[in-house]
């Protein structure tokens, strides 16, 4: 016999792969019951259930049990896993994980992850599968390079130094034993294979940077490519959400870490607490574009050659990503291309 629920009150779902640990908590915030629940019986309690608050921490499959709520009327509040943290009760457990999620949800302060549509989803997945790739690869040549190292062949860094190893592996003079050139072999093979696709991955990036309008706008930013652009599009919330491009850059953790108390204002270094992806390609865009311009001896922008001029290049580069990510909020809300001041 299914326990009571409340007709106006939430349920919390610690999530799992199979079992799902379920806290109904009342409309006077009494709680009802706390058990688990398979994944089956889950899908069916979300349908049967009267419209009502659904929590669950923004962990792995969030996002979709998420959207099944959503199709049966449900409202949905996604709670950062650092918030909920804080309302545990004495010993980790289940129990004491689906009660502190319905605890924090119902915070009148608390600050909740949006939705993910499957199509941004799927976006991300091709993202990070490109990520994943490029990763692979950077290891099979690395690999390469320190076996080949202890013959005496030695190559500098990055996939364009491979041509150096492959013609030393294809010359009969070189002083190698016959294992090794069937292993170097299929590295190669290995590695041309993930080129191939990696290749193809960065293409569709970019042919979709030329047709969406969202893409094709960011790109105009200094510093941003198909793939800053492909990763904000997928891992951004809707950027209208964000009052400011200062909370946006906040968001991704471009900001720095406070440790103010009595009046005294004390700065460190930046909080890195944000969206991973899209604030290390930020800055990754940022130093070439610094690169850039300590080449040339100078700017158009004044802005950034007096911040390269007083500040380390690391610094500047910062800087320079949380500038970015203030633009990136401007031109997606205002819907206009960058123009330099």
């Amino acid at each position: 016999m299914r326990p009571p629920t409340p007709r106006r009150g939430a349920l919390s779902i610690d999530l799992a792969k199979g079992s799902f640990q379920i806290c109904a908590v009342g409309p006077e915030g009494t709680v009802l019951y706390n058990r688990s629940l398979s994944r089956t019986r889950l899908a069916t309690l979300l349908a049967d259930q009267p419209a009502c608050i659904v929590a669950m921490e923004a962990c792995a499959t969030s996002h979709h049990w998420g959207r099944v709520a959503q199709r049966h009327g449900h409202e949905v509040r996604l709670v950062p896993a650092a918030y909920v943290k804080p309302f545990v009760k004495r010993q980790k457990n289940d129990k004491a994980d689906a009660e502190a999620i319905a605890e924090a949800a119902l915070r009148p302060t608390m600050r909740f992850v949006a939705v993910k549509s499957a199509e941004t989803q799927g976006r991300a997945v091709a993202f990070r599968t490109h990520q994943c790739l490029v990763r692979q690869r950077t290891q099979l040549i690395n690999a390469l390079r320190g076996h080949l190292a202890e013959f005496g062949l030695v190559a500098p860094k990055g996939p364009a130094s491979l041509k150096v190893l492959e013609n030393a592996l294809e010359d009969e003079a070189t002083d190698l034993p016959c294992p090794v050139r069937e292993m170097g072999t299929i590295y190669l093979s290995q590695i041309a294979r993930l080129t191939e696709v990696i290749e193809q991955l960065a293409d569709e990036l970019e042919t979709a940077s030329k047709t969406d309008a969202q893409l094709r706008r960011l790109c105009t930013i200094p510093g941003i490519g198909p793939v800053t652009a492909g990763a904000v599009s997928a891992f951004a919330p809707d950027l209208d959400t964000f009052d400011s491009g200062r909370n946006f850059a906040a968001w991704l953790g471009l900001v720095p870490r406070q440790r103010s108390t009595g009046g005294k204002t004390k700065l460190g270094s930046v909080s890195k607490m944000g969206q991973t992806d899209i604030r290390r390609l930020l800055i990754v865009g940022a130093m070439s574009v610094i690169r850039w311009v300590v080449r040339k001896g100078g700017s158009a922008n004044r802005w950034l050659a007096a911040l390269v001029a007083r500040k380390p290049r690391m610094v500047a580069a910062v800087a320079l990503a949380n500038k970015m990510a203030r633009m990136i909020w401007a031109l997606t809300t205002k819907k206009e291309d960058y123009r330099m001041a």
